[in-house]
């Protein structure tokens, strides 16, 4: 009180009045914990130490001890900072004396505490000024491994992030957020639970700082609210409090807090555990943004999969099937061929020609995915489908008739836009065929068998804007379409076989 008493009166002549400001909630911390310590000598206090929860007292105790060193030490060793950057070597001398003193009350907090609940039993000597505490031997142990930073500015946030300081003391909660934003963060600070739980759910915290003694929801209490959270679990929690049990540090751990800060705080640890945190969360969040980048990439591979083989060739792929080889009995395979294209071609422009096919074969593409048929591929101007694989289908024939029917209005619809007519020939047959996926970079799913060969000779014998079909399809449709016969073509390797024009559908048998 005397060290703090004295700065304030110098610097309140050199009219600085941020110094006099920290200089005096230095005071007022000082006041408050001589006026704490001289009541632990009353006598009715340890008459009702004697009464109450012994545990318990002594916990809160310890708490109502610390916070106010906290105050005095956290403003302290910043105001020494400013001070040792702006050369004010007398200053430093005087706060060096003051948080001496703030420091070796700090170490014998346990023997006031002890003293207090009239234990005599198990008092512990008190430390003797020279001798380490555990803090001091990690202090001492950093020494030794490499040099401690002493400027603020060396403790720069390597990502600045956005922190929520929780505390319902005031001094705790603006040296906390000095000590932040001086490394670069921005923070919001909070002095109870329920506005810490508030804050939580409107705005976005890289990290939580805690305190765990509270009015009303306690630390421990929005800690566990936080982690039952599916939404606000990940981010990360640093519990900050006087108490230093080991029963209190293990009950946050275990409830999901990422790490642990006794008050008062040094600032090179509070630097350290609170990067810690934020690298740990930074690293899960880029490990998240990752993830969800290999899902997209992986949903888009999926979808160009499925562009070029079938849904349950893909699905078979992915189980490990290397070899795709099935026979499939009775599908309808279907070849189209544009007739007059090759005219149309020499009165267009390549980019206008590559548009009309696309816009052609996609319309074509919309229709077979309707249907639930196959479309195998395109060669140039001609376009090949199969109903009835691979899945089996009892009605294979029907849907490639009507996706004949189809096809044949697209073209008629799109003849309104063009210079010259287009003309589309058609073959249909159905048969058995061997099915499978070939090629091991631009692989494809293709058919094979006397059936395919079949197929394009009806479509190559084939009438301009007519749609010429095999026997074995018109027994398949015959019930169900309207067709005209068309007499005999010769096919290599068969013979004569007998044609069928298909005219349209029939609700009854023809």
């Amino acid at each position: 009180m005397g060290y703090a008493e004295l700065l304030v009166s110098d610097s309140a002549q050199v009219n600085r009045e941020q110094l006099v400001g920290d200089l005096q909630r230095i005071l007022d911390a000082s006041r408050t914990l001589h006026h704490l310590i001289q009541s632990l000598l009353d006598q009715s206090t340890v008459r009702h130490a004697a009464g109450a929860d012994l545990t318990e007292y002594r916990r809160t105790l310890r708490h109502d001890l610390r916070t106010p060193i906290n105050a005095i030490k956290g403003y302290g060793e910043m105001l020494r900072e400013d001070a040792v950057d702006e050369g004010q070597t007398a200053l430093v001398i005087d706060l060096d004396k003051l948080l001496e003193e703030a420091t070796l009350l700090l170490n014998r907090i346990d023997g006031l505490v002890t003293f207090s609940s009239g234990d005599r039993a198990s008092d512990s000597p008190l430390p003797a000024a020279g001798i380490g505490t555990p803090a001091r031997m990690v202090e001492n142990l950093l020494k030794g491994v490499r040099p401690v930073r002493a400027k603020e500015a060396d403790f720069a946030a390597a990502q600045p992030s956005h922190i929520l300081v929780v505390d319902d003391n005031a001094s705790n909660r603006d040296l906390l957020t000095r000590r932040l934003q001086r490394q670069g963060h921005t923070v919001v600070a909070a002095e109870s639970g329920e506005m810490a739980l508030d804050l939580v759910g409107k705005d976005r915290f890289d990290l939580v700082l805690l305190d765990l003694m509270m009015p009303g929801i306690s630390g421990y209490d929005v800690l566990t609210s936080l982690k039952r959270s599916r939404e606000y679990r990940d981010i990360p929690v640093v519990m900050i409090s006087a108490l230093s049990e080991l029963d209190s540090i293990v009950r946050c751990i275990e409830a999901g807090a990422d790490d642990y800060l006794a008050k008062p705080f040094d600032p090179t640890l509070l630097h350290a555990r609170v990067g810690s945190s934020l690298e740990k969360k930074h690293l899960r969040d880029r490990e998240r943004e990752m993830i969800e980048a290999l899902r997209s990439e992986k949903e888009r591979s999926e979808h160009l999969l499925l562009n070029i083989l079938p849904k349950q060739i893909v699905a078979r792929l992915s189980e490990g099937e290397t070899v795709i080889a099935d026979q499939l009995s009775d599908v309808t395979i279907l070849f189209s061929d544009l007739v007059g294209f090759t005219k149309l071609s020499s009165q267009l422009s390549a980019a206008d020609l590559v548009r009309l096919l696309n816009r052609l074969f996609s319309e074509f593409d919309r229709l077979a995915l309707d249907l639930g048929i196959e479309k195998i591929k395109t060669i140039g101007d001609a376009y090949m489908l199969v109903g009835g694989l691979p899945e089996p289908r009892a009605d294979h024939a029907h849907v490639v008739a009507e996706m004949a029917l189809a096809m044949i209005g697209v073209v008629e619809q799109m003849n309104r836009e063009l210079p010259t007519p287009l003309q589309m020939r058609i073959g249909i047959h159905s048969g058995d065929v061997v099915a499978g996926v070939i090629g091991t970079h631009k692989f494809a799913y293709d058919i094979w068998g006397d059936a395919v060969n079949i197929a394009s000779r009806m479509e190559s014998h084939g009438v301009p804007n007519r749609i010429q079909v095999s026997a074995a399809t018109q027994r398949h449709l015959h019930n169900h379409f309207r067709l005209e016969p068309h007499g005999d073509i010769d096919v290599k390797g068969k013979g004569s076989m007998k044609t069928y024009f298909l005219l349209g559908r029939d609700s009854g048998p023809n």
